[in-house]
């Protein structure tokens, strides 16, 4: 069931990058995060109602909340225009329980490859805190080809082979994903420089920041 609901994370990450480079109107996209995010909040409740206390199970369930009331935030955000500094402070607490969450799969949890994953998600949280908890508007491009790397390479991939039995997560599994995460986020802040605004829709660039968030 959670590999499920990560596919779908990727889905809406990938929906939100698109809506941060200006070609996804935010009204457009919020239904999504709508469904995404209330699906991001059953799940858990599900998985800690058949955890019976298991604390890896209870573990696994607390971090998806974190993605549920993100999307449901968005969501709610673009239908009501309202303003996303709430969010952005929001997300930069995600971003620190993300650093934790990580960290504490490379070791207690025993899931390497996860915690590769989990940084970079953390990475990605405090981008959107920038954007719209500072207002740093000039880096919503980036954030945008970052979210749409994300998307794929840290959701829709991993469910992809959770789903087929073929994810394999060790010391060096997790060191090639850290190693196409920093890439993928390197490309990111190329592909998202003011000077280079390539896939980006100069007609609503400088809207970009006020239509989405993640």
């Amino acid at each position: 069931m959670a590999s499920a609901g990560l596919l779908y994370v990727g889905a809406i990450l990938f929906i939100n990058g698109l809506m941060l480079l200006g070609w996804i109107p935010g009204k457009s996209a919020a239904i999504l995060n709508l469904f995404v995010g209330a699906l991001q909040v059953i799940v858990p409740v599900v998985l800690l109602t058949q955890a019976e206390g298991e604390p890896a199970a209870t573990f696994a369930a607390a971090g998806l909340f974190l993605f549920g009331f993100t999307y449901l935030y968005v969501g709610i955000l673009q239908l009501a225009g309202i303003s996303p500094e709430g969010l952005g402070w929001f997300s930069l607490f995600v971003a620190v329980v993300a650093v934790v969450i990580g960290v504490l799969s490379f070791g207690n949890i025993g899931d390497p490859l996860f915690g590769s994953i989990w940084l970079a998600w953390s990475v990605l949280w405090f981008m959107f805190f920038l954007l719209m908890g500072l207002g740093k508007e000039s880096i919503a491009a980036m954030t945008g080809w970052f979210a749409i790397f994300c998307g794929w390479l840290t959701c829709a991939i991993p469910a992809l082979l959770l789903l087929s039995g073929a994810f394999v997560s060790t010391g060096a599994t997790a060191a090639v994903g850290g190693t196409v995460f920093a890439a993928s986020f390197g490309v990111a802040l190329y592909l998202g420089r003011p000077e280079n605004p390539v896939g980006v829709r100069r007609d609503v660039r400088a809207a970009v920041s006020k239509e989405a968030m993640s």
